[in-house]
């Protein structure tokens, strides 16, 4: 038998495992961002790592609180999956901007 708890748990555990993979990602772009000094292209490319990553923690906050209320939650809508993946490749070449 099937127990329809799984699946929801999992996909839980991995927004979570995501939301944490992007936490160290915004927080190691900042450390290089300011590592010799702060400059202004610097703050500002540290400023939106920040609002790009408040922005992808509040829709998987949001997903995760879906997927714990029911057992049989609603699909993500394909709106937070858009927005969801464009902050995530948005954080990706924000962290890589700051490295080059």
């Amino acid at each position: 038998m099937r127990d329809p708890g799984l699946q929801p748990e999992r996909t839980r555990l991995a927004w979570r495992r995501t939301t944490l993979s992007g936490t160290v990602a915004a927080v190691l772009a900042m450390k290089t961002a300011l590592h010799g000094g702060a400059s202004v292209a610097g703050m500002a490319v540290c400023a939106l790592c920040l609002a790009l990553w408040l922005g992808f923690l509040a829709l998987a906050h949001r997903r995760i609180r879906v997927l714990a209320a029911s057992s049989e939650p609603a699909a993500l809508a394909p709106r937070h999956a858009t927005a969801t993946t464009l902050l995530t490749v948005a954080l990706a070449v924000c962290a890589a901007a700051l490295i080059f």
